[in-house]
């Protein structure tokens, strides 16, 4: 959970920042990317405080009302991030691309004279250009640095976990707070490459359809992205069990005991990051009774927390 924290609370501040520098760059400028990507940095910043308040609200103990605690807390506050990305950074990002490529509005050429305050502002041999290129390095350089701590986060799982790479690691993972984390700063760098290449070339071209469609695609990149972690979110909340392989480790040790006859059901279910609930209801070998019973389920239940550290809770149930 640490680990978690201090990669949302890198790209709270990566984010805070850079919301700043584009809105002033998109002032003096009036790049529809700009104000994209500002939408962009705007939503990723207030998406990392609902990720803080997950965090927060998840670490509590469990109590009566929540006998497996709260972890799911933080499931439910990354599936809102997924939405308000979507919503607000994508869609708004999209649409204000689009009116711009269709001539209603929306930003105009980086060549022109800016009105900021109700009053002209072009001091002599300014070059507005200079604004968008100045914050979009400084942005990639903050973002750069989100973006490393993410990674790291998420490397740490992988190595952990014996996974082949990101790509299982986005399908397997129950700490959807670094996830979060990572696909934001992911699609943030890519974003910004995106601005950077649209402005440059309208910069050579004169013509700022190039900016229109930067910021059309930052939307549609970002609605994407979107889509792809709500549905991650989504199996998580529903209740998810382990993955097919790792629910077998599990079933093998259960199966390996020479007291067990054979399983009669078998579940597993996420309760929140790295917290797994293992229910299983087992027809033990004839001979096996009372305290002998009740030694064997623990050492079992040892054994599963121990080849798995993220099982908490085990409830193993006899049967006749």
């Amino acid at each position: 959970m640490a680990e978690s924290k201090s990669v949302v609370m890198a790209a709270l501040i990566a984010n805070g920042a850079i919301a700043i520098l584009k809105f002033v760059g998109f002032l003096l400028t009036g790049s529809a990317a700009m104000l994209s990507e500002t939408y962009h940095s705007i939503s990723d910043t207030g998406n990392q405080v609902f990720l803080l308040i997950g965090l927060r609200y998840g670490g509590r103990e469990a109590d009566r009302r929540h006998p497996f605690g709260y972890g799911k807390a933080q499931f439910f506050y990354a599936f809102l991030v997924s939405v308000f990305l979507f919503g607000i950074a994508g869609w708004e990002s999209a649409k204000h691309g689009f009116n711009a490529l269709m001539g209603h509005g929306g930003g105009h050429s980086t060549g022109e004279t800016v009105e900021f305050l109700f009053f002209s502002f072009q001091p002599p041999g300014f070059d507005p250009i200079l604004v968008n290129y100045g914050v979009l390095l400084a942005a990639i350089v903050f973002e750069g640095w989100a973006f490393k701590k993410a990674y790291a986060g998420m490397k740490t799982q992988i190595e952990e976990n014996d996974w082949s790479g990101m790509r299982e690691a986005f399908r397997k993972t129950s700490d959807v707070t670094t996830l979060t984390a990572l696909t934001e700063d992911t699609i943030a760098l890519v974003g910004l490459v995106l601005a950077l290449a649209g402005i440059f070339l309208e910069q050579q071209t004169g013509n700022a359809v190039y900016d229109a469609v930067a910021a059309l695609l930052i939307g549609i990149m970002l609605m994407g992205f979107a889509l792809a972690l709500a549905w991650e979110n989504k199996r998580l909340i529903l209740g998810e069990s382990l993955p097919a392989d790792e629910e077998q480790t599990l079933r093998t040790i259960v199966e390996g005991r020479e007291e067990v006859d054979r399983i009669v059901d078998f579940r597993t279910v996420y309760f929140g990051p790295e917290r797994i609930v293992v229910s299983a209801d087992v027809e033990f070998a004839p001979g096996f009774q009372g305290g002998d019973l009740d030694a064997i389920i623990t050492e079992i239940e040892e054994e599963m927390k121990s080849a798995n550290a993220s099982v908490r809770t085990v409830y193993l149930e006899p049967e006749v």
